[in-house]
């Protein structure tokens, strides 16, 4: 039998740990960038076209490599940060592995230009797949300059499955957030297809997180700072006020490095219980000093995910900390007290008290029946049998409960003429569902999935018609979104101001909101804007929706009841009926199911 086991090619070992460390032009960027870092550049340019997937050019003002080096970094496992495995536990800088560059070259056409301050010239070198096309002397500054082209022109089946544009986009930012938010004292220039993003100069760290997010969120900052011999926590929190439908704004830093640690973003939630709305995520930048003996990071190739030693100790001294913060600025849930007490008593020793008067009547009997009772009980309708007739279709006659004095031919939709003769009951289970009874049994109703459809349809119908009706909010509100979210919102500022929004710009990187529509006159404009459009750069993938449909669901999805409303008998008759006359009552745009109905069989089974 021949032999079956071979050593991989270098070009074919190279592409598969692309696989792990470079899955999209953000990885491709993140390399480089911290690559730039550690060599310690002030001033760092990062430009792209197409998101990344034909172009990328990142240029430093670091140290530069010298010629053999600038051929040696492109070798898998080259690397001058670790010589032996004690080192691994030692270090210090953002790379370290030596397999970034070799990976890149692997999967698309890379230039470098370098050139150290020592050197009189610097090298040029030209690579594609692994194979070195060309190396020659060339003029240029101290740094280093990374040309990468047509990633993963070699690799077809990865480049198949990049996302959008704008998906891959967001994915740059957000890989640079985390680089930025670590490096304050650097400079970064973002260019994407020719247009300046952002222009960031070395500040403070708080002013790098204003510059980042918006200058509205520099007062809603609260400072962290504890010290213990585990770990050193400093940074900032945010108000509750400031908490968000995504973890987009949730940052954890150990060593200045980003990390992703679900455990570690729990024992921040658990200490805002009952602070934010249910559903809402808090706003934090947590940087994390830890001896490196006490950490693991190398336990996946991209090293965001970090093993701690005392992890429960971290947790314990987290929440503690961020609770500590949140005291010192008076930020503690609200006690509730009855109004009708004396606040501002005076009392002295010549202070006299009257017993409390309560009025009885003397006469009353409880026996006795009054011609006039408080209370009387409804009437039972004389066609009440056709609530128990099993019926499997969801139409809108299915939901239809039939009254005294209403034709039980009458559908939900012509019901509006009689529904001051109406009594319908309707009843709310924890502040999350509305339950009534129909002809084929009970109907439960999921109330945030209802208001959300009727909102949805709403929309979509004023998207198609631009018929939105402005009202005017009291004074401007200013807004100024993050890079990550100005792109989309330019994208489908002319559609918001058809539906009822009048929204201009200032100039490249604020707007000032000027109306709402009318029927969400209730809403915070900024905050509503905000989780718009980070919902509508998560729902961006599928391609079955039309940008309308993105925008209405959006909005629905923004303007819809929170969880846990209370709804008075009124406002759930009123909820049922538009939901009713939905186009599609069953489920929501998305596919997320509106109403279950449970018949009248299976309660008899359950109560048998």
């Amino acid at each position: 039998m021949s032999d079956l086991i071979k050593l991989l090619s270098d070009a074919v070992a190279n592409q598969i740990a692309a696989g792990e460390v470079i899955q999209r032009p953000a990885s491709v960027i993140k390399e480089l960038v911290e690559n730039s870092i550690d060599a310690g550049a002030t001033e760092i340019q990062i430009q792209v076209k197409d998101a990344g997937k034909t172009f990328i050019q990142i240029i430093d003002n670091g140290c530069g490599m010298s010629q053999t080096d600038a051929r040696m970094c492109f070798e898998r496992h080259a690397t001058s940060k670790i010589s032996k495995a004690e080192d691994l536990f030692a270090i210090k800088t953002m790379g370290f592995r030596g397999e970034a560059l070799a990976s890149i070259a692997a999967i698309a056409s890379v230039e470098v230009k370098t050139k150290t301050e020592t050197s009189s010239v610097g090298t040029h070198i030209c690579i594609s797949g692994s194979e070195i096309i060309s190396q020659e002397p060339t003029a240029c500054p101290v740094g280093t300059n990374f040309l990468i082209k047509n990633l993963f022109y070699n690799v077809p089946a990865r480049r198949k499955f990049l996302k959008s544009d704008r998906a891959e986009y967001r994915h740059i930012l957000n890989e640079l957030h985390r680089i930025i938010l670590t490096n304050p004292e650097i400079s970064f220039t973002f260019v994407s297809d020719g247009n300046p993003v952002f222009q960031i100069k070395p500040e403070n760290l708080r002013q790098r997180i204003v510059t980042v997010f918006g200058k509205n969120l520099n007062q809603n900052l609260i400072s962290i700072n504890t010290d213990t011999s585990i770990v050193n926590v400093s940074g900032f929190i945010a108000k509750p006020e400031r908490s968000k439908k995504s973890t987009g704004e949730q940052f954890f830093f150990v060593n200045n490095r980003y990390m992703y640690h679900p455990y570690f973003r729990k024992a921040i939630s658990m200490a805002y219980n009952k602070l934010i709305p249910e559903g809402e995520h808090p706003t934090f930048f947590i940087y994390l000093d830890v001896d490196p003996a006490n950490i693991d990071i190398n336990i996946h190739p991209t090293k965001t995910e970090i093993k701690f030693e005392d992890e429960q100790a971290i947790f314990q001294i987290l929440n503690a900390a961020v609770k500590e913060s949140l005291g010192k600025f008076n930020i503690v849930p609200s006690l509730e007290f009855e109004e009708n007490i004396t606040r501002d008593a005076h009392f002295t020793s010549k202070t006299s008290f009257k017993a409390p008067n309560i009025p009885i009547n003397p006469d009353y009997n409880p026996f006795e029946q009054s011609s006039t009772p408080k209370y009387q009980r409804n009437k039972i309708p004389e066609n009440w049998e056709s609530v128990y007739t099993t019926n499997k279709s969801q139409t809108p006659d299915d939901f239809y409960l039939p009254q005294e004095n209403i034709p039980t031919q009458t559908s939900l939709l012509d019901q509006q003429s009689v529904k001051n003769e109406e009594r319908n009951i309707f009843f709310q289970l924890k502040n999350k569902y509305i339950l009534t009874s129909g002809k084929s049994g009970l109907i439960l109703i999921n109330q945030k999935r209802a208001h959300e459809q009727i909102l949805y349809e709403k929309f979509l119908k004023l998207l198609e018609t631009r018929k939105g009706v402005v009202q005017k909010t009291l004074f401007p509100v200013v807004f100024q979104p993050a890079p990550s979210d100005r792109a989309i919102l330019v994208e489908v500022l002319s559609e918001l101001n058809n539906i009822g929004f009048e929204i201009v710009m200032m100039g490249s990187d604020k707007f000032e909101i000027r109306g709402v529509p009318g029927d969400l006159t209730d809403i915070d404009p900024q905050k509503t804007l905000e989780q718009m459009v980070y919902v509508l750069g998560e729902i961006s993938a599928s391609a079955e929706m039309v940008l309308h449909e993105k925008i209405a669901l959006s909005l629905a999805k923004t303007a819809a009841f929170k969880i846990g409303k209370h709804l008075h008998e009124e406002e759930m008759q009123d909820l049922f009926y538009r939901l009713m006359s939905c186009a599609n009552h069953n489920h929501t745009a998305d596919g997320k199911k509106i109403l279950e109905i449970i018949s009248i069989d299976e309660i008899e089974r359950k109560l048998n």
